[in-house]
């Protein structure tokens, strides 16, 4: 995809995101205050296509389209607090979403961006709760292997309880990361930001989710970690794993329907961006 638009003059122009973008990008997002280093940005960038804005050749604006069979996420969308009440936002957002034509598009939105997405059609259907600091040790409640597993046998597990087909990115953070299994579910953990995150923690119920969240913590004991819960179904454990809540974001889609009925549950994303 070349540029999207027909610049008019002193407009700022998109054109389609490419690793070259990627240092432009992590001003982007550290201007936002938020903690993606570039290899965060690079592991996105492996699920999608997306645009960037350039104004004079400097990245001014970003938005990436993860595809994941009949689900899209729409992530990383940030203007540059210097361009922003000029109709950029609505620009990224209708690239993106012509990128995703014909899948469900999911995406977590902040305070800001909100009704921006509900003017574009995206329905909210949950909150998403954010969890970090300095990681403690906890026992978990039932046995917790680290073991990679059969990742078509987890990637089944993953879509089942999401609706997306995932395998390629599970893949991706399996080979860098570690991965956690126990009876009713799997979680995985890697480096992020400043320290680590955990997920997607998938389980059967809130049992397994606990001891699986419970073994990321202890896995990385000492270190920051992030986890993005779905639900506020844990939030009263997180503090005894020494993460403290410091917000979240509303998740949507569009068009917006039911969940179908599932065993599995998605109880932490693997980020914001990637569902």
């Amino acid at each position: 995809m070349d540029t999207l638009n027909t610049p008019e003059p002193t407009q700022i122009t998109l054109v389609s995101f490419g690793p070259e973008h990627i240092d432009g990008a992590v001003r982007l997002s550290q201007q936002a205050g938020w903690p993606h280093r570039a290899e965060d940005w690079a592991l996105t960038l492996s699920t999608a296509q997306g645009v960037v804005a350039l104004d004079g050749g400097q990245i001014v604006g970003t938005a990436l389209c993860s595809d994941f069979g009949d689900v899209a996420t729409l992530n990383m969308i940030i203007v540059d607090e210097a361009c922003r009440g000029r109709g950029l936002g609505r620009r990224l957002m209708d690239a993106i979403i012509a990128l995703g034509q014909g899948k469900t598009l999911r995406l977590v939105a902040t305070a800001d961006g909100l009704p921006l997405y509900e003017k574009l059609g995206f329905v909210a259907h949950g909150q998403i709760h954010q969890y970090q600091g300095i990681a403690q040790a906890r026992a978990p409640e039932q046995p917790v292997k680290k073991d990679k597993a059969d990742l078509h046998d987890l990637t089944k597990i993953d879509q089942a309880a999401s609706g997306m087909s995932r395998h390629a990115l599970l893949e991706q953070i399996a080979a860098t990361g570690t991965v956690l299994t126990t009876a009713g579910g799997f979680a995985m953990v890697r480096a992020f930001g400043r320290g680590m995150v955990v997920g997607p923690v998938v389980a059967e119920d809130a049992i397994a989710a606990r001891a699986l969240i419970d073994a990321a913590a202890t896995h990385a004991k000492g270190k920051f970690l992030r986890i993005d819960l779905t639900s506020d179904a844990l939030d009263g454990h997180m503090e005894t794993l020494g993460l403290t809540h410091v917000g979240g974001g509303t998740a949507m889609q569009r068009p917006a329907h039911a969940p179908h009925p599932t065993p599995f549950k998605t109880f932490a994303l693997v980020s914001q961006a990637l569902g």
